[in-house]
């Protein structure tokens, strides 16, 4: 049983014992060494983007998984980020991660593996933008009728640009500003979305004329040549300008992401140039052709409208017809005038005669002084009975009184003289008053008189007293009384065969005065 347990020697005993950190190192020497480049093709499995920047990734087929890593530096100089179930071809060196035992592909380049790859990220891709609008029809801006100043971005020394300038030059020329950019490679997608960016930043007033229309073009290439403009900084530049822009990409049969999320898309850049201006002489013949449906119809207007005017005429009486009636009215009524205005001033020259004759300054004053006795007598007399009937009030309700009467007899006989001293003085002041108004009224009474109008030479005639007018008829040998100035009155007879109807004067009348002036 000893013989069992022997503690002879074991084969490769001899060997030294290695560290764990030894051996691993020993391990990636042996697979780097053995692996150094390598060509890997296979699925893209699960992908993760940590903060550093690195992309740790799992390679796989249908019997085994290779784990990957892309180091920052190299991840962002990729043409095409891994997606996963985007199956690609991979080139990098193996070696080994020895905090997890486990090896791994560090990779420094990635590409899709075919155009099958391409075109299932490119769906994939077109799907997520469409879920976000970016391709939705309400988004498309129409495009300017006829813009000032156009902008292409493209290459500057292929033939795109010659194409467009040609074709422009042909139709309508327009101011065309160009930004230079790479259409192919790695650089194509940043420097694209930087144009489309960039022509929208420039200020509407600026030194640099800001574009009304913006044109990306390319020609035709293959779906490789062509993936700058379906990347996603392209697509998103495109559709949030603010400047109308037409996308062409490529050939007819060519589709890309900037074509579905630019405003119009055009087969061709020469079909750009056609969609951005239309051709001046179709213009020039347009415009033409609606000036001369102008004037036609602007002369066939006037023509109708003349038609009307006349018809409209023709219905319209003379103007003669019209005048006619009243200016006959207006010749009697002008014949009437002198007499009339004649009569009114006889008229009105007797009332004022007979209101002169009641302002006599004798009768005035007569007058006055019975208004002035009368109302003296009346206040007086007014005065005294109010006092008389207070003194009797008094009086009788003194009566009980045992104050002797004499005393108070003594007592209203004072009031009553006070009360007529007063009555006294108030006529007194009241008494200037009045003479003042009757020496006014004497004033105007001596202006209005018609004995001033006697001085003037004219005469006041009467018949038995009363007034002789211009239209009063007498009988032959009526009496008449002519009155001069100075009270002088002279007698006379109306002889002749008619009424004393004096003759129509002519236009020329004396000034109105007091009484019938002759």
């Amino acid at each position: 049983m000893s013989e069992l347990f022997d503690d002879g020697d074991a084969p490769g005993e001899n060997a030294p014992a290695l560290s764990v950190s030894d051996l691993s190192q020993a391990v990636k020497r042996a697979i780097e060494g053995g692996f150094g480049h390598v060509r890997v093709r296979g699925e893209v499995g699960r992908v993760s983007r940590p903060r550093s920047g690195h992309v740790y990734l799992d390679l796989k087929d249908d019997r085994a998984v290779l784990a990957a890593v892309i180091w920052k530096g190299v991840a962002s100089g990729l043409r095409t980020q891994p997606e996963e179930g985007m199956e690609v071809v991979a080139t990098g060196r193996l070696t080994t991660f020895a905090g997890q035992s486990r090896y791994q592909l560090v990779i420094e380049h990635v590409a899709p593996a075919g155009v099958g790859a391409l075109m299932a990220m490119l769906e994939k891709r077109k799907a997520a933008l469409a879920a976000e609008g970016l391709f939705a029809a309400e988004r498309k801006r129409p495009l300017p009728p006829l813009p000032k100043v156009i902008g292409v971005v493209t290459s500057p020394s292929g033939a795109v640009i010659r194409d467009i300038l040609h074709r422009l030059r042909d139709r309508f020329p327009r101011e065309v500003l160009v930004w230079p950019v790479a259409v192919q490679g790695e650089k194509c997608a940043p420097e694209v979305a930087a144009a489309i960016r960039g022509f929208n930043a420039l200020p509407p007033d600026g030194p640099v004329p800001r574009p009304d229309l913006l044109i990306v073009a390319r020609g035709g290439g293959s779906l490789e040549d062509l993936w700058g403009f379906n990347e996603e900084v392209v697509v998103r530049a495109a559709a949030e300008s603010e400047i109308p822009l037409i996308s062409a990409v490529g050939h007819e049969t060519d589709t890309t992401l900037i074509d579905l999320a630019a405003d119009r898309r055009a087969p061709t850049p020469t079909a750009a140039a056609e969609m951005a201006v239309p051709v001046r002489a179709e213009l020039l013949s347009t415009l033409a052709g609606y000036e001369d449906r102008r004037v036609r119809a602007l002369a066939r207007l006037l023509r109708e409208r003349g038609e009307r005017l006349r018809g409209l005429v023709r219905g319209l009486p003379r103007p003669q017809a019209l005048l006619a009636d009243r200016s006959q009215r207006l010749d009697a009524l002008g014949d009437r005038l002198p007499l009339a205005l004649s009569s009114g001033a006889d008229r009105k020259r007797l009332a004022l005669s007979e209101i002169t004759r009641a302002l006599d300054p004798a009768r005035l004053a007569a007058r006055l002084g019975g208004l002035r006795a009368e109302l003296r007598a009346q206040s007086l007399g007014r005065a005294l009975a109010h006092r008389v009937e207070r003194a009797r009030d008094r009086l009788g309700a003194l009566r009980p009184s045992p104050v002797p009467v004499a005393n108070r007899l003594r007592t209203a006989s004072r009031e009553l003289q006070g009360v007529e001293a007063r009555l006294g003085r108030a006529a007194a002041r009241a008494l200037p008053d009045r003479q003042r108004n009757l020496s006014a009224l004497s004033r105007t009474l001596e202006t209005l008189s018609y004995h001033r109008t006697l001085e003037r030479g004219y005469a006041v005639v009467r018949s038995d007293g009363t007034l002789v007018g211009p239209t009063t008829e007498l009988p032959p040998g009526t009496p008449l009384d002519i009155a001069f100035a100075g009270e002088r009155h002279v007698a006379a007879r109306v002889e002749g065969e008619g009424a004393a109807r004096p003759k129509k004067r002519k236009a020329k009348t004396p000034a109105p005065e007091q009484g019938q002036l002759f």
